[in-house]
């Protein structure tokens, strides 16, 4: 099964980088299939963190979030949200942050109890991104070990270019969220300094069920009292990523905050 469950999704900073994204997320295989040991109350939970992003259970803050089901993303003034909708089962598959031109990609998955995941998966990630042209560096950054992805696309004349994006990720208490950092933040220390600290200010809402491994925990759309929610337009033409497979575009609701 693909390492991400996902479908359709929204236009982040750059269609052509978050395509091979997605290529390289899904190209990853997934092999763990039992379910998690939500109810196994005599093992201890191993994940250790020392920052957000938070557990439900950890927050007593009065920030102000967004509530989207599985992850509570903070209000930020000017960012602007778009969920990504798989058409086909009307299924909320990600959050995308766009910020001064730069884009954060949030997903939240189950995990084990008593291990995280995020690097086996970050090393899975790397050999997907490199096995399709690109190259990744596992480097250490605020939230641990990252990945630098330089991504392989193709510009409308027909060119081989490379664009940059980030992979962050933190294990919390069964569960896992990961963040794909796109545009100027990718590479500017400077622009990224708000993303990553929306990153570090989300909340996870686990709930008790037991879940498979790398299950993509349940979102939602914002509630109907939610303000300066809209429909967002069709999205501008962009370059295309050749010889992989994009998934169909959802729907795609925005919010400007």
């Amino acid at each position: 099964m693909a390492l991400f469950r996902r479908g359709g999704k929204a236009p982040a900073t750059d269609d052509a980088v978050e395509g091979e994204i997605d290529a390289a997320a899904d190209a990853a295989v997934d092999d763990e299939s039992v379910a998690d040991d939500a109810g196994t109350d005599d093992v201890p939970e191993v994940v250790a963190r020392t920052g957000g992003p938070w557990d439900s259970s950890e927050v007593d803050d009065d920030l102000p979030r967004v509530d989207l089901g599985a992850i509570l993303v903070p209000g930020v003034q000017g960012m602007e949200l778009r969920m990504e909708i798989d058409k086909a089962t009307d299924v909320v598959s990600a959050a995308s942050i766009l910020l001064d031109g730069s884009s954060l990609q949030v997903q939240a998955f189950a995990a084990p109890r008593t291990e995280g995941i995020w690097d086996e998966i970050r090393a899975e990630i790397a050999e997907s991104v490199t096995q399709q042209g690109g190259s990744a560096d596992d480097l250490p950054g605020p939230f641990g070990r990252e990945l630098l992805a330089r991504l392989p696309v193709r510009t409308p004349e027909g060119r081989t270019g490379h664009r940059p994006a980030r992979f962050i990720g933190a294990d919390g208490p069964r569960w896992f969220v990961r963040g794909v950092v796109t545009g100027r933040a990718a590479v500017d220390p400077t622009a990224a300094a708000a993303l990553e600290q929306l990153f570090a200010g989300i909340v996870v809402v686990r709930g008790t069920d037991a879940r498979p491994p790398r299950d993509l925990l349940t979102l939602r759309l914002p509630g109907p009292g939610t303000p300066n929610l809209s429909q967002a337009g069709p999205p501008a033409e962009r370059p295309t990523v050749p010889d992989f497979d994009p998934l169909t575009r959802g729907p795609e609701i925005t919010e400007i905050r």
